[in-house]
């Protein structure tokens, strides 16, 4: 028998079981079709490279254990990773992979109706990355006496209130983030290629500490310069030079078991201008007035309402959501698709939350970022991370 990997303890995993059957149980779902590797991850523990194949996790209200399915190669990957036992890994033969005359749904049926599943009430997490409408047709075609319902989310919310071990991991990931941004900061310079620094952040993302390694987050980094900047998502140009007079943005992040701890600061090589000084002055006191005000029992839109009357005097716009619950996950996000700070978002902030605070500002020709990433507490909120907040000017 293969020696388990595991880096939770099964209590934790029963815990975290228990609390999606009891939402499964309230909406009327009988099974659950977990295709998300984030999600897979939390109620198994699986932590394989294998997304780019359908694989899932199968959840039962009259089951004790789920069921994993996924590439025979990756089966072994499901015995050392997660708490299953074999009799609940399920690899399917490589006829299956990306194929144009069969679909992996069509296994994943056939397992249904081995196990006695095949009519029950099933939820999927239609709008995903993971689950196609290819997916679902096929099951439509192959299940006509379930009925198909849509669970999307449900796990995520689950998951948006983290445990004292989850926490533990996310701390961890915040002293990783320290050392990459500082090595980003320390990294730019004039006459320096942005190729050279993105590659000694990536490194310090997988070196970690001394005490623990690290992993590649979720995103990659993203590290714009110039006028690059007044837009939200680009990384680094592999074929320029950082110049005097050029704003760059580090949105940068460390992890530890896929947990992320993400931070966004910005750099401004020679003199800044007076308008990137009054912008980078008013979002810093507004971010600092913001975090005295989030707490439990604050809505998200609340949050977002008052980051807005704190920079009311200071012409800054930013039209979209200020924040949103971040934690465990694998690309193309580290945020969860849960809580966003924005008007509308009546969610009730509760401790154990963790919420990437992130008020980037893009004008026309740069932008602005300083974020802080926050864990809602029993009476306010902690950061977990300590960077100063502020313009980091070089010359």
């Amino acid at each position: 028998m293969m020696q388990k990997q595991m880096i939770f303890s099964r209590d934790e995993y029963d815990r975290r079981i228990r609390r999606v059957k009891e939402i499964m149980d309230r909406r009327g779902m009988e099974l659950l079709l977990v295709t998300d590797p984030a999600n897979m991850n939390y109620l198994t523990g699986y932590d394989g490279w294998s997304f780019y194949v359908h694989q899932g996790v199968i959840l039962s209200l009259a089951f004790d254990h789920p069921l994993w399915f996924g590439r025979q190669q990756d089966a072994n990957g499901a015995r050392l990773t997660t708490w299953l036992p074999d009799a609940c890994i399920f690899g399917y033969p490589d006829e299956y992979v990306q194929s144009r005359y069969t679909h992996t749904m069509r296994y994943v049926a056939q397992l249904l109706r081995d196990q006695g599943l095949a009519e029950k009430r099933l939820g999927l997490e239609m709008d995903g990355y993971w689950f196609s409408a290819r997916m679902y047709l096929t099951l439509q075609e192959e299940l006509n006496r379930a009925v198909l319902m849509d669970a999307t989310n449900l796990v995520n919310w689950v998951k948006s209130v983290k445990s004292e071990p989850e926490i533990a991991y996310m701390r961890q990931a915040a002293r990783i983030c320290e050392k990459v941004m500082q090595t980003a900061i320390d990294a730019i310079a004039p006459g320096v290629r942005e190729k050279d620094a993105a590659a000694m952040v990536s490194a310090a993302q997988i070196a970690g500490t001394d005490e623990f390694g690290g992993a590649p987050p979720a995103i990659f980094p993203i590290m714009p310069s110039a006028e690059r900047t007044s837009t939200a998502h680009l990384t680094y140009d592999p074929d320029r030079q950082y110049r005097l007079g050029d704003v760059v943005l580090l949105e940068l992040c460390g992890a530890r078991h896929r947990y992320h701890a993400p931070l966004a600061r910005t750099v401004f090589l020679g003199d800044p201008p007076d308008d990137l000084i009054k912008t980078a002055d008013g979002v810093v006191t507004g971010l600092q007035e913001t975090l005295q005000f989030i707490g439990p029992g604050t809505t998200a839109e609340e949050v977002e309402a008052r980051w807005r009357a704190a920079i009311a005097h200071t012409g800054v716009v930013k039209p979209s959501r200020v924040g949103y619950s971040y934690g465990l996950n694998y690309v193309p996000d580290w945020g969860e698709h849960t809580v966003s700070l924005r008007p509308g978002d009546k969610t009730v902030l509760k401790p154990g939350m963790a919420i990437h605070f992130m008020p980037g500002i893009w004008l026309d020709t740069y932008g602005f970022e300083c974020s802080e990433p926050v864990l809602i507490t029993d009476n306010g909120c902690e950061k977990f991370i300590e960077f100063p907040q502020q313009l980091f000017v070089k010359h």
